[in-house]
């Protein structure tokens, strides 16, 4: 399994040659960000395994989405380069090494240092075989009322064909030994472990809380469903399918498009396996079974410790128990926009004509965009409503007031996006609850991928004045993790806005093309070539001796021609400083090529979400923010849009939301020219805590901010 040194070499050499990270393994370099939020001792037990619970799902949803993407081209025949330089083969080897080693470091972690902190804590992971006599009944009744009648063994043998095993399920693969005509034979079968009952199984007494898993309880009671036959081994395992797809929209929309969707979630459910975990030791007989039933290798193979737990992302149980609730942290609450009345209480209509608002996310609350959501939906001056909808929370207000506003009568358009990842079945459903109510839905844009967030509201006042209330974001229409995620987001009624919003929502929803934008910057159309342009004014002014300045903060920055044009501005003289929660494929501080690039990633108590771009343009600055990252996708299978701050004010706090992260020096790690990371060092006496720093922010903080 281990590569020749000589050829180990030669992948390292050609590596450290590229321009560029390789996509994949600098979103492994951010797992491993994410894993260390698990480790810090100053966060209680519940909050350090949901951190530890998220890198687990996170690694699930690449194995499926970027593994499977891969091997698209492997199974195909297709040829690919990654970023590193590396072909498929030898690339698939190197990422899945990598997965390994992470996994491997996710296990040791939870077993040597979560684990032993469980009984302190008043909880434990308690296996069936340390269970009291009592408790054992308590455990096999369970076990014998609700457990069993669930389970159905799966036969594969010369008579059963090779039954469909779920992704991202707990799986038991038997091996049984049958006898006759004078020769030993070993059969499987495979059981999946029910999934819509809990994980563990509860027991408390003497002030704790004992989980026991599923899986131990099914395996102990096992030779249940195995009547007078020998059972050889049980098996537990857990496998990641290939759910990558890509949409092709025929022109029959109501039938066609849906259905196709429909066909491809199940593939998703079916697809090629890509990764299988394995608790403890395998049967070499099943094991050997399953590589041939799945065309896999040991390098898709991963060993799971027998002490640990498969599937460490459902420990959400215990994060969120009732019992601990006192115990886990919770933020604080948001605090009003800066340029939000100071005093009494007023309608939401009427500040909006006073003022623009610029929203914060999660220290600002989303409560302002839905009550103007919700005032406008029963307003009957209110005339229409156009939302795009990437995801909603379950039981969402938004889709809530969007009903209601349909059933008073009022014009409502939605731009429902049904290829959002894995909330596919979810928007679906949304989305033709809507449409059975009334309102005008489109179910996405041809090939394209609707991620923009934008909202407009058009309301009749006195004297027949037309008033447009407009709302423009980084964040999706989801209260849930409006909590959880930094955005940003502006509430405005200025006609430059509300005119390129319209005209945006007649190219999306009919079949014009529109005419230059003033504020907004779009894709497929012009993105990356306007911002390619910002990039290169930069450098223009830094070669003409004129102050020039780049700070972008975005989630991933992986387009090729912008990194490019970015390494151009710094052999410029540009200083530049780039914000990038998770994945970059740009090498900052290479001599000769990108020098003066500094690279941050922030990662802590909230997933940072927000995107701004940030350009000196001469002491004039051009600000810009919204939906889009720096990647292929954004630009050009994404309708996203960007849009120019115009106001001062509004300039100035989007720009010390930049000053503040890159103050930060508690979440903040530091990119190496090699792409791994490091954290950034704590001024013990003077810790800026982004995550926090927020909640205390002033108008007279933001009144003199620069950037360089």
């Amino acid at each position: 399994m281990s590569e020749p040194v000589a050829i180990k070499d030669q992948i390292s050499n050609r590596i450290d040659e590229s321009r560029y990270i390789s996509r994949d393994l600098s979103w492994m370099q951010f797992n491993y960000r994410v894993l260390d939020q698990a480790k810090h001792i100053n966060r209680n037990i519940f909050d350090r395994l949901k951190f530890l619970s998220i890198t687990s799902s996170n690694l699930d949803e690449f194995c499926t989405i970027r593994l499977g993407s891969l091997y698209n081209y492997l199974d195909y025949g297709k040829e690919r380069f990654d970023y590193s330089g590396l072909r498929e083969e030898p690339f698939r080897k190197l990422l899945l090494n990598a997965l390994r080693n992470f996994v491997q470091d996710q296990h040791e972690y939870f077993l040597y240092k979560l684990k032993p902190l469980f009984e302190s804590n008043g909880f434990m992971i308690c296996p069936y075989a340390d269970l009291s006599v009592e408790h054992t009944k308590q455990v096999n009744d369970y076990f014998n009322r609700t457990i069993f009648p669930m389970l159905t063994p799966m036969a594969f043998d010369s008579y059963h064909t090779f039954p469909v095993l779920k992704n991202n399920r707990l799986l038991f693969g038997v091996v049984t030994k049958v006898f006759g005509e004078g020769q030993e034979q070993n059969r499987v079968s495979f059981i999946q472990v029910p999934s819509n009952i809990p994980r563990f199984y509860e027991l408390q007494s003497d002030n704790l809380v004992r989980f026991v898993p599923l899986e131990e309880i099914i395996r102990y009671n096992i030779h249940q469903l195995f009547r007078n036959v020998q059972i050889q081994s049980i098996n537990l395992f857990r496998i990641n399918r290939n759910g990558d797809f890509t949409l092709d929209e025929s022109d029959d929309i109501e039938s066609n498009f849906l259905e196709d969707l429909k066909q491809k979630l199940k593939t998703r459910r079916s697809g090629r396996v890509v990764r299988m975990e394995i608790h403890g030791e395998a049967d070499p007989w099943m094991l050997r079974l399953l590589k041939i039933q799945w065309d896999i290798d040991d390098h898709n193979i991963f060993a799971i410790p027998t002490l640990s737990l498969l599937d460490l992302g459902s420990l959400s149980q215990i994060i969120g128990h009732s019992e601990f609730k006192g115990r886990r942290s919770y933020p604080p609450q948001p605090i009003p926009p800066l340029n939000y009345p100071e005093e009494g209480e007023q309608d939401i209509f009427e500040i909006l004509k006073s003022r623009d608002i610029l929203l914060h996310h999660p220290y600002n609350s989303m409560e302002l965009v839905l009550e103007l959501l919700e005032k406008a939906a029963d307003d009957p001056d209110v005339l229409s409503i156009k939302i795009t909808i990437y995801r909603v929370a379950k039981e969402s207000r938004v889709t809530r007031a969007l009903l209601r506003a349909a059933e008073n009568g009022k014009h409502v358009a939605v731009l429902f996006e049904v290829k959002a990842r894995f909330d596919e079945e979810n928007n679906m459903r949304e989305a033709q609850r809507l449409q059975k109510a009334g309102c005008f839905v489109i179910y996405g844009v041809g090939n394209l991928k609707t991620h923009t967030k934008l909202m407009l509201i058009v309301r009749k006042e006195k004297d027949d004045r037309v008033f447009r209330y407009v709302h423009l974001s980084s964040g999706n229409y989801n209260e849930s993790t409006s909590r959880l995620y930094t955005d940003i987001g502006l509430l405005t009624t200025k006609e430059a806005y509300a005119i390129d919003v319209s005209e945006f929502f007649n190219v999306i929803t009919g079949h014009s093309y529109p005419t230059t934008y003033r504020n907004l910057i779009t894709s497929p159309r012009d993105m990356r070539i306007q911002l390619c342009n910002l990039v290169k004014r930069e450098a223009d002014n830094a070669r003409q001796g004129l102050p020039s300045g780049i700070v972008i903060k975005i989630n991933s920055l992986q387009d090729k021609e912008l990194i490019d044009e970015l390494y151009n501005a710094s052999q410029a003289g540009v200083p530049i400083k780039l914000i990038v929660r998770g994945m970059c494929c740009l090498r900052p501080g290479r001599v000769g090529l990108s020098e003066s690039i500094e690279v941050i990633s922030i990662v802590g108590e909230y997933l940072e979400h927000s995107r701004i771009y940030y350009f000196h343009n001469s002491g004039d600055p051009k600000v810009y923010i919204g939906s889009a990252d720096a990647m292929v996708r954004s630009f050009d299978r994404r309708i996203e849009s960007l849009f120019m701050l115009e106001e001062a004010i509004l300039k100035k706090q989007a720009m010390n939301i930049l000053r503040f992260n890159l103050k930060d020096n508690v979440n903040t790690y530091v990119m190496r020219e090699d792409g791994t990371y490091e954290l950034k060092s704590l001024d013990q006496h003077q810790p800026f805590n982004v995550h926090k720093e927020f909640y205390s922010v002033s108008k007279e903080m933001v009144k003199d901010v620069t950037l360089f």
